[in-house]
């Protein structure tokens, strides 16, 4: 092994990302990043006896492109002696009937496939090329979106059974990977573009900010949301501890004692907010959590909106999240 696949190796071992003997799903897609990320597995497999398969989504978006990406993609699955599932899509077509964008339809199309796969060929992990750039622009882009504290632990290495063993690692280590190893890549032209925010931020804000501080950006991101995910880790013990505590602290059921509320910091009384919103599917945002911690500051019968089909009320000495109609508006927005 080179020094980038020891370095991996070393990566997966120290955060218990992969485990010896297990079977994983590559999704890759042809472009560098799941082109290196799917190397760098088969190079550490005889050291983890792992079982590899290789999973491409054509979803028709870029024409003769599309289908040159999934040849590639077989091509490569051949060379390697890999089990090479392939799932074609109209994504325009079922973007359409389902009423929701592009992007979304084929990131629910993907993982629905993925799950299928999980199912019918034991696969127990499902291994994505996301790398510390991507992390960079995913903090961002929740900052942007006024993201509560949770938001700045990024993309996370393990969530469950995916898997994203090339977040320590740059683009340009994986270029450098790819180049000095001599493996080829795709190139998807639409990924250069800065029509969707995401892009924006990739192609536009990112670049700059790098330039200014001598691309030490991503590095730092990497290491505030190191910090983040574990001050997070610490919250969810202690929130569990106060729950355990106070009977009235009932983030299940939807309702929060209010005196006992009062005697927690802000931080806490958001934190147990983000929980019931959690559990109800509800997105978290730093203005909800605040427009919740504000009843504290007023009277009893106040209400706000905290998201599609769910009202807070101060009642009977609770904070009560109550089921409404979605296109009810709340009485207080403030």
């Amino acid at each position: 092994m080179n020094r980038t696949e020891k370095q991996f190796l070393e990566h997966i071992r120290r955060q218990g990302i992969v485990s010896n003997d297990e079977a994983v799903l590559v999704a890759v897609s042809g472009g560098p990043d799941s082109m290196a990320l799917l190397h760098l597995l088969v190079a550490v497999s005889p050291v983890l006896h792992l079982r590899l398969g290789v999973a491409h989504c054509n979803f028709g978006l870029r024409g003769e492109q599309s289908d040159g990406d999934e040849a590639f993609v077989r091509e490569s699955c051949d060379a390697l002696g890999l089990n090479c599932h392939v799932r074609r899509f109209d994504t325009r077509a079922v973007s359409s009937a389902w009423k929701k964008s592009i992007e979304e339809t084929a990131r629910e199309l993907r993982y629905d496939y993925f799950a299928e796969l999980f199912r019918e060929k034991g696969y127990e992990l499902i291994a994505t090329g996301h790398h510390s750039g991507d992390n960079a622009e995913t903090m961002l882009f929740n900052l942007f979106r006024g993201t509560a504290a949770s938001g700045l632990r990024g993309i996370r290495s393990r969530q469950g059974r995916l898997i994203r063993p090339l977040i320590p690692f740059s683009r340009q280590q994986i270029i450098d990977y790819l180049e000095e190893k001599r493996i080829a890549w795709r190139t998807d032209r639409t990924n250069a573009g800065v029509e969707h925010d995401r892009n924006y931020i990739r192609n536009r804000v990112i670049p700059v900010i790098e330039e200014r501080f001598q691309h030490k950006f991503a590095a730092s991101l990497q290491r505030v949301a190191e910090h983040a995910g574990e001050l997070e880790e610490f919250m969810e013990r202690h929130i569990e501890r106060l729950i355990s505590e106070h009977p009235g602290l009932d983030p299940e059921g939807g309702k929060l004692h209010v005196g006992t509320l009062l005697e927690l910091t802000r931080f806490e009384r958001k934190e147990l907010f983000k929980r019931v919103l959690q559990v109800r599917g509800l997105p978290v945002e730093s203005r909800v959590l605040n427009r919740i911690a504000g009843m504290l500051e007023t009277q009893p019968g106040r209400r706000v909106h905290a998201g599609p089909g769910v009202e807070v009320v101060w009642k009977d000495g609770f904070l009560r999240f109550e089921a409404v109609s979605p296109n009810a508006s709340a009485s207080d927005e403030s």
